[in-house]
């Protein structure tokens, strides 16, 4: 046996290695998040929740949300509304009879951003979908869609939008919601969008269902608690994340888009895809 394992092992060291595939990333293709632009969140169980704040897209809601977290204004709050194959919900609970105050500095109303500064993409989709004329991604990693005369950040999964009343003034951003199931792309351009979910959206999507209306727990107990919300830029030296995205200005991503597009057999493809199906990658950085 130790004959065999030792030729094993010989048969090991000189294996060819793997071919880079065209659409594999090189080192060149991550760029840093930079820290205030980075969310952590902290649910009850030591599970964490990072989330990537759309600075350059919704300025006035990021600067809002930025408030909150520096204020500590989530801790003790709740994941308080999981609906079924469409969002999980945070920040407290809108039918509580008081809800928590606002701190000083943070408007409780938000002029929507539900459109972005202009459709650029640096890789498009091969077709349209249902909800927008064009669509693509962003040097930068961001999903953006078109209808040919606005640009907005669309409702992918795990994108983070804001709640708010049937008044769109109405969202602060400290009540927050992702979908946990299909994209709901119907929500564009009615919700702002703030960010994405780039780590621990199990988290989230592995909740419980409600069977309450609208997904809202019947009961506190039921509401998972939010132990704290950080920025990264505000946590010591010692324990702040650092994270890196796939940027998407170059042959190797067009090549990822292609191969989601009109993918090998067994796979069925028609020669297109959605912009919620492309991957966009991000991860904590090495070292």
């Amino acid at each position: 046996m130790s004959i065999f394992l030792a030729l094993l092992a010989a048969v090991q060291a000189v294996a060819p290695a793997a071919v880079p595939l065209p659409s594999d990333p090189l080192p060149a293709d991550w760029r840093p998040i930079p820290d205030d632009e980075v969310l952590v969140m902290t649910l009850a169980g030591d599970r964490q929740v990072v989330i990537r704040l759309a600075a350059r897209h919704a300025p006035e809601h990021v600067a809002n949300i930025r408030r909150l977290a520096l204020a500590h204004w989530w801790d003790a709050t709740s994941v308080y509304r999981v609906q079924e194959n469409w969002v999980a919900q945070w920040g407290g609970n809108p039918s509580d009879a008081e809800t928590k105050p606002l701190p000083a500095g943070v408007l409780a109303a938000v002029t929507p951003e539900f459109d972005i500064a202009a459709f650029a993409p640096a890789q498009r989709m091969t077709r349209p979908d249902p909800y927008s004329t064009a669509s693509g991604i962003t040097a930068d990693g961001w999903p953006v869609a078109t209808d040919g005369k606005a640009a907005w950040l669309p409702h992918c999964y795990g994108a983070v939008g804001v709640a708010r009343d049937a008044d769109p003034t109405s969202g602060s951003g400290a009540e927050l919601f992702t979908p946990i199931g299909q994209s709901a792309r119907r929500l564009d351009r009615n919700y702002t969008v703030v960010g994405r979910v780039i780590e621990g959206m199990r988290f989230l999507s592995g909740l419980p269902r409600s069977d309450a209306p609208m997904g809202v727990y019947a009961t506190p107990g039921e509401r998972l608690p939010i132990v704290s919300v950080r920025l990264a830029s505000e946590l010591p030296a010692n324990q702040r994340p650092h994270f890196d995205y796939r940027a998407a200005d170059n042959p190797r991503f067009a090549a990822a888009i292609a191969a989601r597009e009109t993918p090998k057999p067994p796979m069925v493809g028609l020669g297109g895809a959605s912009v919620c199906d492309v991957g966009l990658a991000t991860r904590r950085r090495p070292g």
